[in-house]
């Protein structure tokens, strides 16, 4: 599957967005073309090195100051002679940008008046933006975004001096889970269109996903920082039959607890949300008989989950390890009717399969089968075996019909 990597570790904007793509091999006369038909701006288009690393660099140069409310930006754009899909795009981002304005501004949208991002050259790198991945054909792929360095210190604004990220920066980023870091720099790398864009179009990813590269894109920034001041956009393969998942491992040794307690912590565990959980016997130290009590948790569960271990078993301190990422198959639940002895039992059963709809594994729910297994007087093991059967005929009924 063809696959797009935003790598922001100098921030982005709008030019450093569109710099990126016209790098990687987007028309530069058809982006720029629509960036002046659609805005009251002159477009530049060169090349700029930026310690060390060679980079596209996108000038716009607004013909005409001023700005506009969020009601006459979209008027606008609306009105514009370019691609339904493109429209919807931009007219996407625009709404990004106004709730982001409206809460960190408490204005309601119908009084939003925008200013520096109300201006003829926001609106031209937006469009310019939506124009690049639509010509390169990544508005039908999956786009990801690794964490951005936001800046720090603080930005001159049209109401008054605030800090970076600015606050409707800050606003983009809560809303989308864009995950970002101050980085090395005082000064505001991340700004809001490039924020909004990002939001609009890319998946946030907390590190970099399993990906063969194909072409490398960098998009140059204005400013002459201490490193490189460039965006570096990636496209390449990837396999989409598995699904990336982002997890934490939990662990902690205990050399006191007694076997009731390590089982009634497993139920608490998997009750509260970890994805799995299990008890390791091990030899301590002064070969003491102990355990490592493991449980694999979402990051946003592991402080939860880690003060149940701390208080059912007494630990004094439990290990967070965090996992680059998990490939895990896609799950479902079904059910199958079956016939035995005369009579109809209905068993649930666990399909995983991959994301092309490949078949992985079936298996039965136990307890549903051992019910059944009681009932028909049938061994468990071969009521699971026909269960399993019959889901898998069923299955691949479906598949058949779906193709």
């Amino acid at each position: 599957m063809k696959a797009v990597v935003f790598s922001p570790f100098s921030g982005a904007s709008g030019d450093m967005i569109i710099g990126a793509l016209l790098d990687l091999g987007a028309d530069a006369d058809a982006v720029k073309s629509v960036m002046e038909s659609c805005a009251k701006v002159s477009v530049k288009i060169g090349k700029a090195n930026k310690k060390g690393i060679n980079a596209t660099s996108v000038a716009v140069e607004t013909k005409e100051e001023g700005s506009r409310s969020y009601s006459e930006i979209v008027a606008h754009i609306e009105s514009l002679k370019i691609g339904d899909e493109i429209k919807k795009d931009i007219l996407a981002i625009f709404k990004i940008i106004a709730n982001a304005e409206a809460k960190a501004h408490n204005s309601p949208l119908g009084h939003l008046h925008f200013h520096e991002l109300g201006q003829e050259d926001a609106i031209a790198d937006v469009v310019g933006a939506c124009a690049a991945i639509h010509n390169l054909g990544f508005n039908k792929c999956k786009i990801f975004c690794t964490p951005i360095a936001a800046g720090s210190g603080f930005v001159e604004m049209a109401h008054g001096k605030f800090p970076v990220p600015a606050p409707a920066t800050l606003e983009i980023l809560k809303s989308s889970g864009l995950v970002w870091h101050e980085g090395s720099v005082k000064a505001e790398m991340l700004t809001p269109t490039g924020a909004a864009i990002l939001a609009h179009f890319a998946e946030p990813v907390k590190s970099f996903p399993q990906f063969a590269v194909k072409r490398i894109g960098y998009g140059a920034g204005r400013k002459d920082l201490e490193i490189p001041n460039v965006l570096r956009v990636m496209e390449g393969e990837m396999d989409e039959a598995l699904i990336a998942d982002e997890i934490e491992v939990l662990e902690t040794n205990v050399d006191n607890v007694t076997g009731e307690v390590l089982g009634n912590l497993i139920e608490k565990l998997l009750a509260d949300g970890a994805k799995d959980a299990c008890i390791i016997p091990v030899t301590m130290k002064k070969s003491r008989s102990g355990h490592i009590i493991q449980a694999i948790a979402k990051p946003e569960d592991s402080q939860r989950l880690a003060r149940r271990i701390i208080e059912e078993t007494g630990s004094l301190g439990v290990r967070i390890i965090p996992v680059r990422h998990r490939l895990i198959a896609a799950r479902e639940m079904d059910s199958v009717k079956m016939q035995l002895k005369g009579i109809e039992y209905e068993i649930g059963v666990k399909i995983a399969r991959d994301l092309r709809g490949v078949l992985l594994n079936i298996s039965a729910e136990f307890e549903d089968c051992k019910k059944v297994s009681d009932l028909a007087g049938i061994p468990v093991k071969e009521v699971m075996r026909k269960a399993e059967e019959e889901a898998r005929k069923k299955f691949l009924q479906t598949r058949m019909k779906q193709l």
